[in-house]
């Protein structure tokens, strides 16, 4: 029986250090690397041939030994509000989802980090589907580079697309779960020789993973998010069930020496708005004692429905008086407009498919389009 061949080395698996080390281990010098993923991340060349400034006798020396390796498109829903939902495949019957956010004079696009997620937060489809594997470097930055391809946004586009100029790691899985893939990814999106994209620009939010905060603090700090959703361990523990291995107070913790070195002077709070469970007037000012020593901001996420949430979202009058109450302490408060919610594509609904390997759900099966 013949061996499978292995899968030659997908180049967007690397950042700039590693592309380096793999081109010296071709005896080749250091600018090859960065001509190379000027290629492939500026100009979204996926074609070692068309790498004109590159030698002849390289470009057929990376053809016989590497390869530019995207998610292939599964699939692609367009919201009525002009939000872009994607389902990529990953291999291995797993699919995950990437949402491109349009808005006055900004394109945000919203990565995944894992097929599926093992945190299983109450609240979140993609947690109630299970977890297979986390994604490679080149799978998750892989999403960007095919975004500004299907977006246009690349050379050789009439009217130059539509332009990502933000990336949030909100999308299916935990980021800092996935630490060392993630950061390498990150360091693609920041590096002037690839996306050039500003550290306030790009976000990760976490439920909570809090050893791996100081870890991005001290490796590759960008713009924070945490999911908190509760004031206090009782009700988190039941809502965000990695509270019980990371609760709260060392979270806070976490987060003022996060701001040591963030690009922001500030954590965004993310707090999903559930009716009746965590929209209490007592609730809002448990928050305000909670987060007094930590300089913040508050993103107010009206729960969206999924099939069997067994959740409703808050009447807009409560989230209104929620609000006013964090306001009224001095916390910036912002509430997040639902976008794309025809296509589920707004927080929390996204759920591709995963071959769960945590036995907690079989494996979710695609929705058509009809049905998103």
């Amino acid at each position: 029986m013949r061996p499978v061949a292995a899968a030659m080395p997908n180049l967007l698996d690397y950042d700039l250090a590693g592309l380096a080390a793999w081109f010296a281990g071709l005896g080749e010098k250091p600018f090859r690397a960065r001509q190379v993923m000027r290629w492939i991340h500026r100009e979204g060349c996926d074609d070692f041939e068309a790498m004109t400034d590159v030698a002849k006798s390289l470009r057929a020396k990376l053809g016989e030994r590497a390869e530019i390796r995207s998610p292939v498109l599964l699939r692609d829903a367009v919201s009525s509000d002009g939000t872009r939902k994607w389902l990529f495949d990953v291999g291995g019957a797993n699919a995950v989802e990437t949402v491109f956010i349009p808005a006055s004079g900004r394109g945000t696009l919203c990565v995944s980090s894992q097929a599926g997620c093992a945190l299983d937060c109450a609240f979140c489809a993609t947690g109630k589907q299970g977890f297979n594997r986390n994604l490679d470097a080149g799978e998750i930055v892989g999403q960007l580079w095919l975004a500004n391809r299907l977006l246009g946004a690349v050379p050789g586009a009439e009217d130059g697309g539509r332009v990502v100029d933000n990336v949030v790691l909100m999308g299916m899985g935990e980021p800092l779960a996935n630490f060392d893939n993630v950061v390498t990814a990150l360091r693609v999106m920041l590096d002037d020789h690839a996306y050039g994209l500003s550290r306030r620009r790009v976000t990760v939010s976490t439920a909570g993973v809090t050893p791996a905060i100081d870890r991005l603090r001290d490796e590759c700090p960008v713009a924070l998010a945490v999911s908190l959703h509760a004031p206090d361990d009782a009700l988190r523990d039941r809502l965000v069930p990695i509270n019980r291995k990371y609760p709260l107070r060392g979270l806070m913790a976490a987060c003022r020496r996060y701001l040591e070195r963030a690009p922001r002077d500030f954590v965004t709070f993310e707090y999903v708005m559930i009716d009746g469970v965590n929209d209490g007037d007592d609730h809002a000012r448990a928050l305000v004692a909670l987060t007094r020593d930590v300089s913040c901001k508050f993103n107010l996420i009206p729960f969206n429905a999924f099939p069997h949430a067994g959740l409703a979202c808050s009447p807009v009058e409560r989230i209104r008086r929620f609000a006013g109450i964090l306001l009224d302490s001095g916390i910036i408060v912002t509430t997040r407009r639902t976008r794309g919610d025809d296509v589920a594509a707004a927080c929390g609904q996204l759920a591709g498919q995963v071959r769960d390997r945590t036995r907690r759900t079989r494996m979710r099966p695609l929705q058509t389009m009809e049905e998103t």
